[in-house]
């Protein structure tokens, strides 16, 4: 279940109380400052661009929403708050909710005093609300409060360092089990988040590898290459044309082949890719509309199609078009008219194709996740990255006891050849899966690879 706690809508029964009066119960629920000199309270920026702060008329003061206006930030300082959530997440694990994916859950804290943040940062004032002061006692108050007593599975989204990181995920302390990181996710942001830059697999590979290494004994890794705010993983890690199948085959290897819990996001499972939209009008997202309208106001752009190359490949709204079931009018989605368009390609990539073919994407996911129950080396195995300077692949072994197994990735579109460590080698290995349908070329210790291809060996 998604618990968000960080902010509420601006619709909520609590601020509409709180935005009544100065004097209501509930203006305390939220964070609430006057104006300076004309101008927000400080120089915070939401993480969707512009201020943090928005004027409210009837009051005469500014409310903090680090994200959309729509999303005013919760008081936590405020202990009224604090019950009040910890009542909802009850009344959740209540009607049998085994866990919670908590939504940008080390921003409830924010610096005494909500002073100005570096001005040249990417991001005004995030040294002030990441990781704030008083997160780690907020988080241990609602795990004695409401989840220490209770089998439940958690997993929080965090804007966070692998140091930081490390902090939440102490055994017992603040209930959590998993961290959704974004680092690998900011490969091909370039100087923001809405710019992109081609991403290295050298960088790639550093990042996974520094997260596997450091959780081994001491954490639980979250593993996803998608989600509801990221374009699409084919789309951006593998290739949405000629290879979309055998790269989508290739990322889900990547998955669940690392150390961690796999985590499937709705489409990724039959290689669903980014949407062209050719007008603004098409996106749904509020950060993609209010970035685009933002760049026409300030003269940065002079309309959509100058701007619309960097909208195709970040937009949330990659992520966010209807699931794509059959070849029906609207992918058999609905029969009304969806809140945002299908992607036109729903003829060729939906899930009743997907399920009568054997060699589909999402077969393949089926014969990834079966391997995972058969194989306990799949979840438990120490990694070891191989050939870490290689710029097209990316080769690891997992080892737990007496099993290893041994994992080589092409991320390039064209054949790789690399030569494996000598202390490697897959002579008389056994093929537990790949994604074409005959052996990598022959001699054991010199490997040809097709273009994406992947390939996964229990070494005997």
């Amino acid at each position: 279940m998604d618990l968000v706690v960080n902010h509420t809508s601006d619709e909520h029964s609590w601020f509409l109380k709180s935005r009544s009066s100065t004097e209501n119960t509930y203006r305390e629920y939220y964070i609430w400052r006057p104006g300076n000199n004309d101008e927000p309270p400080n120089n915070w920026e939401s993480v969707f661009g512009g201020s943090a702060w928005t004027y409210d008329e009837a009051t005469d003061e500014y409310y903090l929403h680090l994200f959309d206006e729509k999303q005013p930030d919760l008081n936590w300082e405020n202990p009224a708050v604090r019950e009040d959530i910890y009542t909802i997440i009850r009344w959740w694990l209540e009607k049998g909710v085994d866990g919670f994916r908590m939504d940008v859950i080390n921003l409830l804290s924010k610096s005494k005093g909500l002073p100005d943040g570096d001005p040249e940062s990417w991001l005004p004032g995030i040294e002030h609300f990441v990781d704030g002061p008083e997160i780690h006692d907020y988080l241990r108050e609602m795990n004695q409060e409401v989840l220490a007593d209770r089998d439940v599975m958690t997993v929080g989204e965090m804007y966070t360092t692998l140091e930081e990181a490390l902090q939440y995920l102490e055994p017992g302390d603040q209930g959590l089990e998993m961290i959704f990181h974004f680092e690998h996710m900011y490969l091909d942001r370039g100087t923001s988040l809405w710019n992109v830059v081609e991403w290295q697999l050298t960088d790639f590979k550093e990042v996974l590898t520094k997260w596997q290494t450091a959780l081994y004994k001491d954490g639980w890794n979250a593993l996803y290459l998608s989600n509801h705010d990221q374009p699409r993983q084919v789309s951006r890690f593998g290739n949405n044309g000629e290879y979309r199948v055998e790269s989508a085959k290739l990322l889900a290897t990547l998955l669940h082949t690392l150390r961690g819990t796999p985590y499937i996001y709705q489409g990724e499972e039959l290689g669903m890719t980014n949407v062209r939209f050719d007008r603004l009008d098409d996106y749904r997202d509020v950060d993609t509309i209010q970035r685009v309208e933002r760049a026409i106001e300030q003269g940065k752009i002079d309309g959509f199609s100058e701007i619309a190359d960097l909208v195709h490949a970040r937009s949330r709204d990659n992520a966010r078009t209807p699931m794509q079931w059959t070849d029906e009018s609207n992918a058999g989605f609905t029969d009304s008219e969806p809140w945002i368009q299908v992607n036109p390609n729903y003829p060729e990539i939906n899930a009743e194709q997907a399920i009568a073919n054997s060699d589909s994407v999402w077969n393949y996911y089926r014969r990834l996740i079966a391997l995972r129950k058969e194989y306990s080396v799949m979840i438990y195995g120490e990694y070891k990255l191989l050939l870490p300077d290689h710029e097209q692949i990316y080769a690891y072994t997992r080892t737990l006891g007496d099993e290893q197994l041994l994992v080589i990735l092409n991320f390039s579109g064209g054949a790789s050849s690399f030569e494996l460590p000598d202390q490697i080698s897959y002579e008389d290995s056994e093929v537990l899966i790949g994604n074409y349908n005959k052996r990598v070329s022959e001699p054991p210790d010199a490997v040809d690879l097709r273009p994406y291809e992947a390939q996964v060996y229990r070494l005997m």
